[in-house]
């Protein structure tokens, strides 16, 4: 059996490098790209178990390339390289369909946890035509929609996750930690104020505009959504 390919993007050449050696020590095989185009490129050309991704890289932005790989490929993992360390950055990674980010510097053995984390985690896949509603909100976990008064409302892959996780514990108060654990996975290393920027986009999208708010907050807890009718 051979071992995980792992493509490197990154262009600073002595971070590419050390990468590559660690990674080939641990018995991965790797490849690496110094820009956006070259990264694409060798994505579409061969088969990945794992790609780890810098932002910060030219030709085409990391933030591109996430982008333009997972609308046709939603299953391969992709780890973030990132020196920057601003929440906004961090949750457009995630809402693109990262997996997982490290911000540099870090210590290799905490990349190479990551890394064996995100190789043996099985894809799961929404195998039910169960529907989730509360009042007249109604999710189809089958056909991944949601709709408010018959309203269709688009939603990201994290949204749409944290609202089902929400909608599964109706009236249960989830702490951030427990949704971190939840929609993002055991292995999110990242800050627990993430969970704070995806609840208010649910907001925008689920409650406003209509009379009653079902995302609720319950001050020093976490969030939690309320079926009145229960």
């Amino acid at each position: 059996m051979s071992e995980a390919k792992i493509l490197i993007v990154e262009d600073e050449r002595k971070i590419s490098r050390v990468l590559q050696l660690e990674l080939e020590y641990e018995n991965y095989q790797t490849e690496i790209a110094a820009d956006g185009k070259q990264a694409l490129q060798l994505i579409e050309e061969q088969a990945w178990d794992l790609v780890l991704l810098d932002i910060m890289i030219p030709e085409l932005s990391g933030l591109e390339v996430l982008r333009r790989v997972r609308k046709k490929d939603e299953t391969t993992p992709i780890i973030l390289l990132t020196a920057r360390d601003e929440v906004h950055d961090k949750v457009s990674g995630l809402d693109l369909g990262a997996n997982d980010y490290i911000t540099k510097p870090f210590q290799i053995e905490e990349l190479l946890a990551r890394i064996r984390v995100h190789l043996r985690k099985p894809v799961q896949k929404q195998t039910t035509g169960e529907l989730l509603t509360v009042g007249d909100l109604a999710v189809n976990l089958n056909g991944h929609e949601v709709k408010r008064s018959e309203k269709l409302i688009e939603l990201t892959p994290r949204e749409f996750d944290l609202l089902v996780c929400l909608l599964k514990n109706k009236n249960i108060v989830l702490t951030r930690e427990q949704l971190i654990e939840q929609v993002w996975g055991f292995d999110y290393y990242g800050d627990t104020n993430v969970v704070d920027v995806y609840i208010r986009y649910l907001r925008q999208k689920i409650d406003k505009g209509f009379d009653e708010a079902y995302i609720l907050t319950v001050r020093g807890v976490g969030y939690t959504i309320k079926d009145n009718g229960a």
